[in-house]
């Protein structure tokens, strides 16, 4: 099942790259954990958008003056 990945182990100790097999490792990773927190964090953005439009709704609906922009006091 593995024999195709042990081959190109075993070829990595015996010319002794086994630190840029190491570090192939750490940079997939490294991207991979980059990759789910940006896409966690846009999803929270998303989230937050969606939040902060319907506090927007919810204030245009129930104000006596839906047109009135946010600190019109006059």
């Amino acid at each position: 099942m593995f024999a195709p990945m042990d081959k190109f182990i075993d070829a990595f100790v015996a010319r002794g790259d086994l630190a840029h097999l190491a570090l192939l490792a750490w940079a997939l990773g490294a991207s991979s954990f980059a990759y789910v927190l940006f896409r966690e964090l846009a999803a929270g953005a998303r989230r937050f958008d969606d939040f902060v439009r319907e506090l927007a709704r919810f204030n245009a609906r129930f104000t006596a003056d839906p047109t009135a922009e946010f600190g019109d006091d006059e």
